[in-house]
């Protein structure tokens, strides 16, 4: 600061800021900048907002948004220091807000008060995520299929509630988890997904539930004009094994009845000696279905000793001599059993 002639008033004896008082100064100073009408867009399907160029997903109520607005637009002179601001929203007239801003701050140690008029005014569109939406969009497909045999009722029903499970958890996080059609092939279903991400979820939360293997395959389907690259879908397959709980399979010699599936492995008790087997998922090839769970037939004990059982074969009704098993050292005999025919030969199961 200096003391000198003002040019404007002639004082000499004020603090000077430039060639004029400070009087003449802050005659004509404003402390803030604030457009007199200010537009928001708002998508009316989401609620979603653009600031600073870019779509915001935070829901907000209409008043928090036109306070934001007003925020944003509000430019404050370096000069101003200590500044405290008030905004007031003073009436709401359709989509237009009128609403005033005040400050109070201090210009070279001298407290000012100031207010300025302004209007908000919400403008309804679509984000480009509800675009999307509307239009059907979608950037894969999820095809759930079974090898070798057709999908059960009660598995698209688990499906279809493991779909809808995974998207619900995922739409917290990605706008674009949703399933905007679900085609019911004759080979099984395929699940239209909104994103790639929330695709690739659904694929691995269906393999959590039924095991089977999981493979992409990305398909061009058209090339952007401004960039020249192709745009590509991508289709997940998700193929559950053939077999099924309780099924019997073969796998490295050994004859097992399956006890659980995961997306990880297969388990299974050996029918000859009813020892519990692990199998990794990733071995599936190496596995032969041998019989299905509903050709478990039902018989009787005829006669039995320490060491032999004695059945009736239910095809001809003849007497048929097996090791005892020690699950089967308290049964008697007249009692009925559970057995599997895999080769011409009996199993007797627990």
């Amino acid at each position: 600061m200096i003391f000198m002639f003002c040019v404007e008033c002639g004082s000499t004896d004020k603090k000077m800021v430039g060639d004029i008082c400070i009087d003449c100064f802050l005659k004509d100073f404003q402390m803030i900048e604030i457009p007199e009408n200010i537009k928001v867009e708002i998508c009316s399907h989401c609620n979603s907002r653009i600031e600073e160029g870019k779509w915001t997903d935070s829901f907000l109520p209409e008043d928090e948004i036109i306070y934001r607005a007003l925020e944003r637009n509000i430019k404050i002179s370096d000069l101003v220091e200590n500044e405290i601001i008030n905004l007031e929203i003073d009436q709401i007239k359709g989509t237009i807000a009128n609403c005033y801003v005040e400050v109070v701050g201090e210009v070279y140690g001298v407290q000012l008060d100031e207010t300025h008029d302004t209007s908000v005014r919400i403008m309804k569109t679509v984000c480009p995520t509800c675009s999307k939406l509307q239009a059907g969009y979608y950037e894969s497909v999820v095809q759930f299929r079974a090898d070798n045999r057709d999908i059960k009722a009660e598995e698209y029903d688990k499906a279809d509630e493991v779909v809808k499970r995974t998207l619900n958890k995922q739409s917290k996080s990605d706008k674009l988890a949703y399933c905007p059609q679900i085609a019911k092939l004759k080979e099984g279903y395929d699940y239209y997904i909104g994103s790639l991400k929330s695709g690739r979820k659904v694929a691995e939360s269906l393999k959590e539930e039924f095991g089977g293997i999981i493979k992409e395959s990305p398909r061009l389907i058209s090339e952007d004009k401004s960039t020249g690259k192709g745009l590509y879908r991508i289709w997940i397959s998700i193929r559950i094994p053939e077999f099924e709980i309780d099924d019997f399979i073969k796998h490295d010699g050994k004859i097992l009845q399956v006890k659980d599936i995961d997306k990880n492995r297969v388990v299974g008790i050996d029918i000859t000696d009813h020892k519990r087997h692990t199998i990794p998922l990733k071995e599936s090839e190496d596995i032969t279905l041998l019989k299905k769970a509903d050709e478990i037939e039902t018989t009787t004990i005829i006669s039995k000793s320490p060491s032999n059982i004695q059945i009736l074969d239910p095809a001809d009704y003849s007497a048929v001599d097996l090791d005892m098993m020690d699950e089967f050292e308290d049964s008697n005999i007249g009692d009925e059993v559970k057995i599997i025919k895999i080769n011409n030969y009996i199993y007797l199961i627990k």
